[in-house]
Formats: C-alpha cells, structure tokens, sequence
C-alpha cells in the first residue's frame, strides 16, 4: 500500500515501503546524508522480513528522493527506537507520520542522530518536537604534522615512575587479555556517556577475538599490571581510537596523554594519515587529552529524544499513511 501526499513543489510524493530495487539510490541518498563521511552500497540495503526494522522511502515523478529507517537503537538503550532519515527534507514529515503509524511495539522513545550542522535534520527534529537530549564531539588529527618528541618528557618522567608503554600482541598470554578486560570494565563502569556513546558490553573473550580481528591495542604497564590501554582500529588510510581508559588509581598522571600518543606514533610510522576520535561533551578530561594530542575538534553530534507517547498523539489525526507498511516494509 502506498500514500501519496501534496508537496511544495506542486509535484505529487508518494511514501511507500523500501523494495530492494531502491537499493542503489537509498545507498547514494544515505551517503549524502552523512556527507561523505560513511559509503553506503547498495548490497546494505535490503528488504526485511524483521518487524521491528521498518525502512520506507518517498518518491517523486518515478525517483526516490527521500528514505527512512526505524529501528531498535540497540542493547544499550534497550527501550529505545532510532529514526534516521536521508534525502530531501521536505520528505522528512510524511516518512515520520507513516512510521509513527506502524510503529513495532514494546518500546518508549524515539531517538534520532545527526550533526549540528546538517540543516534538514536538525530543522526536522527541532519542527517535530523533539528534545535536544545529548551532545557528543568528534575531532581529527593529521599525522603528517604529529610529533611524538612534544611527549617525551611525559614519557620519561612516567617511566622514571615504573609505567611503561606497549603494543599488545595478538598472543599476549591469558593473563594480559584478563587484565584488559578487567580495565575495559571499570571504564565502561565510570566514564561519563549517553545513548551514542554506550557502548555494548563485550565479554573478555569477545574483546580478546575483537582485537585479534580489527584492533591494534596499546597498554601501559606499571609493576606488571595493566594500568591504562587504547585501542585503534584501522580504516583505510584512518585509524580511530576506541575506548581510552585508565585505572582510577593511576589516573591524573597523563598516562592516557602517554597510551595514545605511543598509538597515534605507531599509526604514523605505518604510513596512517589520519586519526578520528569522539565521545560525549561530558567527558571533559578525555576531551583535553586529545586537545592535548593536537585533535581538531568537529561539529557536534547531537541525539534528539521524543516520548513515543507525545509522538503518538502529535501524529495521530493528521495522516493515515500506510496501515501495512510492517507486513511489507523492508530494512
């Protein structure tokens, strides 16, 4: 079933749910979106049987100008729906009506991710009554111009104390994969976050296959503990930097400063020219660590939360779009 709706542009726009022939340009729709920052293909697009995972789009005279996708926002906001949305913006309101008719049930907010200066997206959600709930940075360093001597009196001084720094081997022994795991713990225990930050809790064998896989991991030891790590992961000529963390006992010492400067070293001597990192505006100690680092911060990310509640009767009576899109939406 489909709906078809007036626009501004006098121009009829249909909202009907995602085929699989829609693939190629959801993928391109999607990638614009995020300027190029993630490349979608169209082989991540596909129709879906799961009806929790609704995915429509809007066309106009024959071409898809706009998609939206709605799904569980993940383990770490278990009541949580996201709404991302992709395409032209006049678009936006007629794909969120349909959603909010169909909707999966069991859940109680609506989130919705984007960056602080992508206009359609923020206009939409701030029009559409949502809540500006959290913030979180990203920055990006250039390796060409980093320089490693600027920390090494922090180095010396640190090892003067008994802290060392080292890559972590795909065959540490069993002990070393325990200590990280038990440091990884404490971190997600106290570091500041919010939904986007969250991250999903990995047991110590998923993080010791996690690292063998895709990570590059850097420890500081003091007396043989592990006291302080980092973790990069790879991407093309990029690395980004996952979950810094230092033991409370150990910490305003700069080993943080230290654990990622030793990666960020190594990343460059690999021929890696650029460094991405982020987290919430929360954390305002990892944030002067990496200004520290020479990081360039980035526009915010900001995460939009709406009661589904209040999204409910907002919508209610104002469209009757696609009453089976779950039956026959795709992801």
């Amino acid at each position: 079933m489909t709906e078809t709706t007036a626009s501004s542009s006098h121009t009829p726009l249909t909202v009907r749910p995602f085929q699989n022939a829609d693939a190629p340009a959801v993928a391109r729709l999607v990638t614009a979106g995020v300027r190029g920052h993630w490349t979608y293909t169209p082989e991540q697009f596909r129709e879906s049987s799961d009806p929790a995972r609704l995915r429509l789009v809007a066309e106009r005279g024959g071409e898809v100008v706009a998609t939206a996708h709605l799904f569980p926002f993940g383990p770490a906001v278990p009541d949580a729906l996201r709404l991302d949305l992709a395409g032209e913006g006049a678009a936006f309101t007629p794909l969120y009506l349909a959603l909010l008719a169909c909707q999966p049930q069991g859940f109680t907010r609506l989130l919705g991710v984007t960056r602080e200066d992508w206009p359609e997206k923020m206009d939409f959600f701030h029009a559409a009554g949502f809540r500006n709930a959290w913030q979180s940075w990203g920055a990006h360093l250039d390796l060409h111009g980093f320089d490693f001597e600027r920390f090494r009196p922090l180095e010396e001084r640190l090892y003067l104390a008994g802290y060392e720094v080292e890559r972590l081997g795909h065959d540490a022994p069993e002990a070393d994969w325990d200590m990280l795991h038990a440091l990884y713990e404490l971190g997600v225990r106290d570091g500041p976050r919010n939904p986007t930050t969250t991250l999903d809790p990995l047991s110590r064998e998923t993080l010791r296959e996690t690292v063998r896989r895709e990570e590059v991991a850097f420890a500081v030891r003091f007396r043989g503990e592990i006291v302080a790590s980092t973790r990069l992961t790879p991407r093309g000529r990029e690395v980004g930097s996952e979950h810094t963390v230092t033991h409370p006992a150990h910490r305003s010492r700069g080993l943080a400063t230290l654990v990622k400067a030793s990666a960020l070293m190594w990343a460059q001597r690999e021929g890696y020219t650029e460094a991405g990192t982020g987290g919430t505006v929360l954390n305002l100690p990892m944030l002067r660590v990496n200004l520290r680092l020479g990081y360039v911060p980035e526009a915010m990310w900001v995460t939009w939360e709406k009661d589904l509640r209040v999204a409910q009767r907002d919508g209610a009576g104002q469209a009757s779009f696609l009453t089976d899109v779950r039956e026959s939406s795709g992801d």
